[in-house]
């Protein structure tokens, strides 16, 4: 029997990425899919590949930044299967600019994007799992959620703020059979720089030097999916920066030392 087969697999920002190559792995495991993003050409593309692998998939585009009409989306996600078995909250939006120079709007909607979105998602999915005494909810953290990084205030701390809810979540709701798997990313090679956004809330455009050098797409979704598979708490994926992490855990004065001598794009 495949590993996800007759499970829901809810994935969010599915349309490129880490979200995409985590919906073929799903895909081959016969999964029911839901993909959601913003892009509808690229997503009707992915379904396509999802349903020749062998998976059912529904594709339902949405723009996260619309936090008002979430309950509708759920309700939408709901109805394409009957029930949700893993929620992967993988959408979200980076940052370039300076603190000081960045305008609030671009804080709010990063933060929208980042962390109340999956927030809400997670909280309108939750009691039907609790329901069923069944559920695990994975969430597309960073190793900005770590440690501060230069040009990311916003996005930093949206990744920070994922780590406190849902540990918490975790924390509230094991013993009702309810799993989080928080995945945190080092460098991996996306679009995720060139979606970003600048201080001024323009689209960054630009390939960092960081995400060039990353490993790939798929590799991470191998690491990701045998993680959510597994119920692992916390699944870090990347290369040698990932030692960053260990770094702000057991030398914390380092890691600020460090952080400062970053020299980010």
């Amino acid at each position: 029997m495949a590993k996800f087969e007759n499970k829901t697999v809810w994935i969010t920002g599915a349309s490129s990425g880490i979200g995409e190559a985590c919906a073929y792995l799903f895909a081959i495991e016969k999964a029911n899919l839901i993909l959601t993003a913003t892009r509808t050409n690229a997503l009707k593309i992915i379904q396509e590949k999802c349903i020749g692998l062998g998976a059912q998939c529904k594709i339902l585009p949405f723009d996260l930044a619309s936090i008002e009409n979430i309950p509708v989306l759920v309700a939408n996600a709901f109805n394409c299967f009957g029930s949700i078995d893993i929620l992967y909250n993988n959408a979200g939006i980076s940052q370039r600019g300076l603190t000081a120079d960045t305008l609030f709007e671009v804080d709010k909607k990063i933060m929208d994007i980042n962390f109340f979105a999956p927030v809400l998602i997670t909280k309108l999915v939750l009691p039907e799992m609790l329901k069923r005494k069944a559920g695990t909810i994975a969430v597309t953290s960073s190793i900005a959620g770590k440690f501060g990084f230069p040009l990311r205030s916003a996005y930093s701390a949206s990744k920070h703020a994922l780590y406190g809810f849902f540990e918490t979540l975790q924390a509230e709701y094991y013993d009702q059979n309810i799993r989080v798997v928080m995945i945190c990313p080092g460098f991996v090679n996306t679009n995720i720089s060139m979606n970003a956004l600048d201080n001024d809330g323009k689209r960054h455009a630009n390939l960092d030097s960081g995400q060039a050098g990353g490993i790939s797409a798929e590799k991470a979704a191998k690491k990701i999916v045998n993680g959510i598979y597994s119920q692992k708490q916390e699944v870090l994926t990347g290369g040698k920066e990932l030692i960053m992490v260990y770094i702000k855990r057991f030398l914390p004065t380092l890691s600020r030392f460090l952080a400062r001598k970053i020299k980010s794009t």
